[in-house]
């Protein structure tokens, strides 16, 4: 380490909020595989364009006022 990082090094600072999820990752040690999972269950998907680019066209287009009885 040279003699400028020396003189500016702060000590080793942590918040309440690292230390928290540093407690709850040492208490739940699967938690990480549990996150992962969960975030593949729900966001982690393969999109097919051109179903996707299909199902785009066929959508009809909704009017402005829904609930009127159009008259």
């Amino acid at each position: 380490m040279s003699l400028l990082q020396r003189i500016f090094r702060r000590p080793d600072y942590h918040s309440e909020v690292t230390s928290f999820i540093g407690d709850l990752k040492a208490a739940k040690p699967n938690l990480e595989a549990q996150q992962r999972a969960g975030r593949a269950l729900l966001w982690d998907k393969q999109v097919d364009r051109e179903l996707q680019s299909e199902w785009k066209e066929a959508r009809v287009p909704q009017k402005a006022y829904v609930y009127g009885s159009g008259a």
